[in-house]
Order: C-alpha cells, then sequence, then structure tokens
C-alpha cells in the first residue's frame, strides 16, 4: 500500500495515541473504554485505508503520474 507523505504522517500520529493510551491503560493511570489492542488497530487500519483511498496525492503516487523529483522537462 502506497501513501503519501502526509497520509504517512497521520498513520503515525494515529499510532502514537493509540500506543501512550495503552501505555497509560497498563500503567493503571487511564482505563479508556476497556478495548483490548488488537480493536483499536483493525479500527486505525480501516481508517487510514479509507483516508489513504479517498486522498488526491495517495491516488496520484500510487498511479504513477505523479513526476519524479529532480527530472527537468
Amino acid at each position: 500500500m502506497c501513501m503519501c507523505g502526509k497520509c504517512k504522517k497521520i498513520t503515525g500520529l494515529l499510532l502514537l495515541v493509540a500506543g501512550v493510551l495503552f501505555l497509560l491503560q497498563d500503567l493503571a493511570i487511564w482505563d479508556f473504554w476497556g478495548l483490548s489492542w488488537y480493536t483499536v488497530a483493525l479500527l486505525i487500519a480501516g481508517v487510514v485505508k479509507s483516508a489513504s483511498c479517498h486522498c488526491p496525492d495517495c491516488n496520484a503516487c500510487c498511479s504513477g503520474s505523479m513526476p519524479a523529483k529532480g527530472k527537468k522537462k
């Protein structure tokens, strides 16, 4: 699955937030809804896939229509 830089940053941020929430849950600081890790992972994967399918930059990157950097016409 190819993604643009913006979508990669958002995916990383979502994973970081989920990781911090699970760390807080493991340290018994904050219990958030009792969700299991695989439920959150599947939800994040679904959101990321749905968002990247509707992202014009990701669609251009995957189709190969985006010009290569550094080349002059």
